[in-house]
């Protein structure tokens, strides 16, 4: 074992920049909140190749003082705080005097700064921690910041940086945000030359959201004005009808300051668990203003995690400002449908009665060849064409047509059960065998085989063919693209952009055709056949969500499980009546897949009871 020694000052520096740079948007971060406390009203952000090569930011706050700028680059030199007693009424966002230091140790860092009541400014240059020069120069009053050729002295850390589009996409984000919680400051941000952001500084959160969210989900906005002693909120939610597949939507500040908090997240999404569907995040973007002597910002390096004296009461209040926003509106959207021109209706009615004629009549007529050309928006998934060669048809009430196929739950814990699965029910001399009785609830198929009542949901069996279909088609490169007039308009940040542009080929192949619309919006030209007549933005946009997530690099396996998956929101719901003969159809398809037995989120496509089980419940047996 080596003998303990002390570190020199160099290597603790380049520790220390561990914990607070973790990659070009910590350092973007820390200095645009210096240059919010400094006093700014306009703040510019250029960076070149993701901020590895260039940072550069430029504000017009009060400057550094010449004899104070040696000194800021000191750990733990700060104007913020005095004491310890001081760190209880932080309302600073920067103050752990640690952030020019971690910077300087890891970069070539040049400061261009001038306070008002100089004639000229300064120039500072300071690289891997040591000062190289000081000289007078002309300048506007504030500060600029040049950082090169970060972590150039720390190869092993800057390798694990990702790609310059993917860090660009991180510092987007942090900007943005930065400007959600400050609209009365102007920021730029500007990547390789083109400039992704720019607000006026008017004070409107709503303007901000508009430009970085575009008008879809700025039209959906509910205003939140709550103050409750030692808390106060206001802010925007989304309606429950703009919602994502993760939390890139919430976004939330204590005071000013961007975090993440558990207890907040867990608040939001119980307030709106009543009006959403699970696994579904709304959109936020709340300022929470919390008495200092509750809070405790100095958790983390990074500063991003906080928390709190009474995290309960906390939750309480925000729950139920949340909620009292959400209760007792009506959130029904608007649905267009372009037949014979276009005619809305809410998505929470009923479906009159002659449209439900016409949609079963549009199941029964449109095969899914023809689908792909049509202009009928319907389910062309079960086409009443049987599938397999036509066989004997057994008489059921009302001289519905023949049955071709069904099958059976394996149950694991009835061994007889499936060996009849396997040797009978699925050879065609059994298919004369099957009758279907009728539908239950205008969900279930009621079914009678042999000595045995099945059960099949309808939604279930149908999502497992659609999945099957569609993976099957991805993967020979033959999904259908249903061409769209007038196209679809997304809004993409910089990270869903990266992620679209990285699969482009997976989504073209799946058959989505869109290109860019100018500023943050895409063109959605095509979509999938299957998606047709369905929230195809919302496919779109769920498919980039998950693809996102994915910590690795996506694989083309990947890609087609998710599209796949996201077909089954074709599949025809509970609560739909079907005919007889979609049911065989839906039945026939069914059988043909190896794996029949549960949908692809894993619930069971078929139940069974047996007779002898119905007689002991009827008591005719003991």
């Amino acid at each position: 074992m080596s003998n303990i020694m002390l570190l020199d000052q160099s290597t603790i520096n380049k520790i220390a920049a561990g914990e607070v740079i973790e990659r070009p948007a910590a350092v973007v971060k820390e200095l645009v909140e210096n240059a919010m406390d400094a006093g700014a009203s306009f703040i510019t952000v250029e960076v070149k190749e993701g901020g590895t090569t260039l940072i550069r930011i430029t504000d017009n706050g009060c400057g550094i003082p010449k004899e104070d700028i040696p000194l800021a680059f000191k750990r733990h030199a700060t104007s913020k705080i005095r004491n310890v007693e001081d760190l209880l009424h932080v309302a600073s966002l920067g103050f752990r005097g640690e952030a020019l230091a971690s910077i300087a140790s890891i970069a070539q860092v040049e400061l261009i700064t001038k306070t008002g009541d100089e004639l000229v400014g300064v120039r500072y240059l300071i690289e891997g921690g040591e000062e190289k020069t000081m000289e007078e120069i002309g300048c506007p009053e504030g500060s600029t910041f040049l950082i090169r050729n970060l972590f150039y002295n720390t190869p092993a850390r800057r390798k694990f940086l990702k790609s310059p589009m993917t860090e660009s996409s991180y510092i987007n984000e942090v900007v943005e945000k930065l400007a959600i919680s400050h609209p009365q400051i102007s920021f730029k941000f500007i990547s390789n030359n083109q400039t992704k952001l720019y607000t006026s500084g008017n004070g409107s959160v709503r303007d901000i959201i508009y430009q970085i969210y575009g008008k879809d989900i700025t039209k959906e906005l509910l205003t939140v004005n709550r103050e409750e002693g030692i808390v106060s909120i206001e802010g925007f939610i989304g309606k429950p009808v703009v919602s994502r597949g993760n939390r890139s939507y919430m976004t939330y500040f204590i005071n000013g300051r961007y975090v993440k908090s558990s207890v907040i997240n867990k608040a939001i999404e119980e307030a709106y668990r009543p009006f959403s569907m699970a696994h579904r995040y709304p959109f936020t973007a709340l300022n929470f203003m919390v008495a200092s002597e509750w809070i405790d910002v100095n958790v983390h390096p990074t500063k991003m995690e906080i928390r709190f004296h009474d995290s309960q009461v906390l939750y309480g209040l925000i729950y139920e400002a949340l909620h009292d926003v959400l209760v007792g509106k009506e959130f029904i959207p608007e649905i267009d449908f372009e037949e014979k021109g276009k005619e809305k209706r809410k998505e929470a009615q009923a479906i009159p009665e002659p449209f439900e004629k016409e949609r079963l009549q549009a199941i029964k007529t449109i095969t899914p060849e023809i689908s792909v050309k049509s202009d009928v928006v319907a389910r062309p998934e079960l086409p009443v064409r049987p599938e397999f060669p036509a066989k004997p048809a057994t008489p059921v009430k009302e001289d519905f047509g023949g049955i071709e196929h069904f099958i059976i739950k394996e149950e694991p814990v009835y061994s007889e059960q499936i060996n009849l699965f396997e040797k009978k029910l699925l050879e065609p001399e059994s298919v004369p065998q099957h009758r279907i009785i009728g539908q239950l609830f205008s969900t279930y198929w009621i079914v009678e085989f042999e000595d045995k009542m099945f059960l099949i949901d309808q939604h279930a069996a149908h999502e497992k063919v659609l999945f099957e279909k569609n993976m099957k088609l991805i993967q020979e490169k033959e999904a259908h693209t249903q061409m769209l007039n007038p196209p679809l308009v997304v809004t993409l940040g910089m990270k869903e952009e990266q992620v679209l542009l990285q699969n482009q080929e997976h989504f073209r192949n799946i058959g989505f055709e869109f290109e860019p619309f100018g500023g943050k919006e895409y063109a959605i030209y095509g979509v999938p056949a299957d998606f047709l007549g369905l929230a195809e933005k919302e496919v779109f946009m769920d498919l980039i969500d998950k693809l996102g997530e994915e910590s690795k690099d996506t694989t083309l396996e990947t890609v087609l499980e998710k599209a796949a998956s996201m077909s089954c929101k074709a599949a025809v719901k509970g609560n739909n009546k079907l005919s007889f003969a979609e049911a065989e159809t839906l039945i026939g398809s069914l059988l043909k897949l190896e794996n029949p037995y549960h949908c692809p989120h894993g619930r069971p496509t078929i139940i069974s009871m047996s007779k002898q089980e119905i007689e002991k419940k009827f008591k005719r047996i003991i």
